[in-house]
């Protein structure tokens, strides 16, 4: 089998084919053409569609490729930014270019292939609902644009009346939007009750649910609490040399930003009302530890629960630690 790693970014895409003892490198436009243009490229070097194919978890650019790609029969899987980054650290990888990234990407592929999860197109509805929730958010930034224009203090009053006017039919569709996305997910039984099960956690709307049902997608594609965390990017990153610290411990926020733009505001609601993060809440408090520091373990906090009750299927119980205490 030949091994094929891409490295996506907006406009085009680089890749890494190895064949045995043989290496082969490419670039290609990031749309139709170019991905047909890459299908022919690969019917030239194996005739039959047996090369597993592997690119990063890199949100919205590499969704097109990748569909493509899995409708011409080719093996796909989508890894994690943060298990390639591990690789390239094991393999003490110091250079980054595009073209060094899809060799490391190709490289990883051929180690770990037996490993790796096999890539399948989403759920229709799920795919749907993902594109109402990226509408919702693109929305909302342009929202918030016109009223920093407004804040800024333009003079103009014929310019101020069309910020305003604009700001009011943002505020009519993101309001449609919204609906449309209560919608999609009622019509679903499986959504609904997915969004009823996160929507139980102290902290978690509807809406915040939806967002995070759009980008986890399939719960049982990860195995653990852990692997939720780290496709979030929330793993922490200790910079550590023997006994010396050289900095203090950051996320990695190798992973879906979007989750992490998601919980942020439901962490600072649990963090002061969800009676399941007191006790880590004042331990963390105790070490010394600062307030976004803490956020940010709740946020991870959250992924585990969410986790839970996605795979119970069981929703959250806010007496769960009370309940154990009066057991042990």
């Amino acid at each position: 089998m030949y091994f094929l790693g891409i490295d996506v970014s907006k406009d085009k895409l680089d890749m890494h084919l190895l064949m045995g003892s043989d290496s082969l490198s490419a670039t290609f436009p990031n749309n139709k053409p170019g991905w047909r243009s890459l299908v022919n490229w690969l019917k030239k070097r194996s005739p039959s569609t047996a090369v597993h194919i592997c690119l990063e978890a890199t949100g919205r650019y590499g969704e097109g490729v990748t569909v493509y790609l899995y409708q011409r029969g080719y093996t796909l899987s989508v890894v994690n930014p943060a298990r390639i980054k591990g690789y390239a650290t094991s393999r003490l990888a110091r250079n980054k270019t595009d073209r060094v990234d899809a060799s490391l990407i190709a490289d990883f592929c051929r180690a770990q292939h037996s490993d790796l999860t096999l890539w399948t197109p989403p759920d229709p509805a799920q795919r749907q609902l993902q594109a109402l929730v990226r509408q919702l958010e693109d929305l909302d930034k342009m929202r918030q644009q016109e009223r920093n224009r407004l804040q800024a203090g333009e003079t103009a009053p014929s310019v101020l009346q069309r910020i305003r006017d604009h700001i009011a039919f943002l505020d009519a569709q993101i309001e449609a939007v919204k609906q449309e996305i209560d919608q999609q997910i009622d019509q679903h039984p499986d959504l609904r009750h997915q969004r009823d099960l996160i929507a139980s956690i102290n902290g978690l709307g509807t809406l915040t649910a939806a967002k995070l049902l759009a980008e986890i997608r399939n719960i049982a594609d990860f195995d653990s609490p852990q692997q939720l965390v780290a496709f979030a990017g929330l793993n922490p990153r200790q910079h550590r040399s023997g006994s010396s610290v050289k900095g203090h411990s950051r996320i990695s926020k190798v992973g879906c930003a979007a989750i992490r733009a998601a919980l942020y505001m439901p962490a600072i609601v649990a963090k002061n009302t969800n009676p399941y993060m007191q006790p880590l809440v004042q331990r963390l408090e105790q070490r010394g530890h600062c307030k976004m520091s803490i956020i940010v373990a709740v946020m991870r906090k959250l992924l585990h629960l969410i986790f839970g009750i996605l795979k119970s299927g069981q929703p959250f119980d806010p007496h769960f630690l009370e309940k154990r205490a009066v057991l042990a």
